[in-house]
């Protein structure tokens, strides 16, 4: 270090500085301005890229939920309709068993009605059947009691009796 400032040298020294503040001068002109600009340029180019792949998320989150709205949506609607299909197989089940109900009870109210004139019918014929039996024995036992005189007349004479009776 000695040795530096023995051979020191005014002149040398001021142009040295002089070139030195001249590239300075040079480089901040023609190099620094585009270096600066480029570095510039490129850091705004990193924003814009920031700030779309923070919108792209955005995007991303609301399609998301999106797609969640839509999936919800799908999933009511879809237990909507079985539970409409449940409901209209429950009607249909009780359609059908009214409906077999009412039959069994038109077909048991045909059933009663049919039994009840057969036996309307056995009645009258069993009625007819007394009724005929009776003038048979009827029949018989006058011919039984008008065969004989002496009964015919007590028979007569009976009847007199209570025809006047009355």
């Amino acid at each position: 270090m000695d040795k530096l400032i023995n051979q020191f040298e005014f002149g040398l020294f001021f142009w040295q500085v002089l070139i030195f503040v001249g590239l300075i001068l040079l480089l901040r002109k023609f190099a620094w301005k585009p270096i600066l600009d480029a570095v510039n340029d490129r850091e705004e180019g990193i924003k814009n890229a920031l700030l779309a792949a923070e919108n792209a998320k955005k995007d991303m989150q609301n399609l998301k939920a999106d797609n969640e709205k839509l999936l919800a949506e799908a999933r009511a609607e879809r237990d909507l309709m079985i539970k409409e299909a449940r409901e209209i197989k429950e009607k249909m089940i009780a359609d059908a068993k009214s409906e077999a109900q009412a039959q069994g009870e038109k077909m048991i109210d045909q059933a009663k009605a049919s039994i009840e004139s057969e036996k309307n019918a056995a009645m009258a014929e069993l009625k007819n059947q007394v009724s005929s039996l009776s003038l048979e024995i009827a029949e018989k036992l006058l011919k039984d009691e008008l065969s004989n005189k002496e009964a015919q007349t007590k028979l007569v004479e009976k009847m007199l009796g209570d025809a006047k009776l009355n």
